[in-house]
């Protein structure tokens, strides 16, 4: 057992510079969590959102909610684009039912009111919330989310006997922050797949290859299992949100890399 000083249990991240990759509008709860144990919080956004620009579209579909059984926001970014489309174009039928894949997206529809929500307990992704929805033979389903992304969730409902309708409420871009902020950093968060392969594309030079082996934090098994086929060596699956990426930095930090799917 690790014996820990009186101030190391107070700032348990201090010394530790840590990368929080997600977009700037949602990194800064991680951040400020980081900032408090001590660490230092590095933004590094590896992805840009933005709303979309074929707002006619986006207006047709939603005004067909109230035809709709099941509406499935796959992000906290499709609850926030999403549901401010609804109530600009139309209104949430009492009826629909509501679900989405993590934690996160289920606290943002919670803050808009949104009580009833279908959403894993335990495996936060497409698999997750799919094992909860095996019998939706003749429904009507709206996915809301960024531009492109997984088919699995979509494919497997229609395989299933529902009608599926993506819904496109934002867009995704790639910032153009400066490589050489990586460099400072002692452990790395990633929560999207997306962010991942845009981080591994920087890193493809000589100059950062060495970064594969710095400690990476993720909270989804399917994260997890990309970052193993790229090859980062430190990776580590962690348990969901903030919580669980914070509770793994601090096992790191004190020596005790045994945590979940640690490669």
């Amino acid at each position: 057992m690790v014996s820990l000083c009186e101030p190391c249990i107070k700032q348990p991240l201090a010394g530790l510079n840590i990368l929080v990759t997600r977009p700037r509008d949602q990194a800064y709860a991680l951040a400020l969590a980081i900032e408090q144990a001590g660490g230092t919080a590095l933004l590094f956004p590896l992805l840009e959102i933005e709303p979309v620009q074929d707002t006619q579209t986006l207006q047709q579909q939603v005004a067909r909610i109230d035809q709709i059984d099941l509406a499935i926001f796959i992000s906290p970014n499709a609850v926030q684009y999403g549901m401010d489309a609804i109530s600009t174009f139309s209104t949430l039928p009492p009826a629909l039912k509501i679900a989405t894949i993590g934690q996160g997206s289920a606290a943002a529809l919670r803050e808009r009111g949104v009580t009833d929500i279908i959403t894993p307990g335990e495996r936060f992704d497409s698999e997750g919330l799919l094992a909860l929805l095996p019998q939706v033979d003749g429904w009507r389903v709206m996915i809301f989310r960024g531009d492109g992304g997984r088919e699995l969730l979509g494919d497997t409902l229609k395989a299933r006997g529902a009608t599926v309708e993506y819904v496109t409420c934002y867009r995704r871009s790639k910032p153009q922050g400066p490589a050489s902020t990586l460099l400072q950093a002692d452990a790395i968060t990633i929560t999207s797949s997306e962010a991942l392969r845009y981080l591994h594309q920087m890193i493809a030079t000589p100059e950062y290859r060495h970064l594969l082996k710095t400690p990476l934090f993720l909270p989804q098994p399917r994260i997890f299992e990309l970052a193993q086929q790229q090859g980062w060596t430190r990776a580590q699956l962690t348990e969901a949100g903030d919580t669980g990426l914070l509770s793994a930095l601090m096992q790191y930090r004190f020596g005790n890399t045994d945590t979940q799917g640690a490669t």
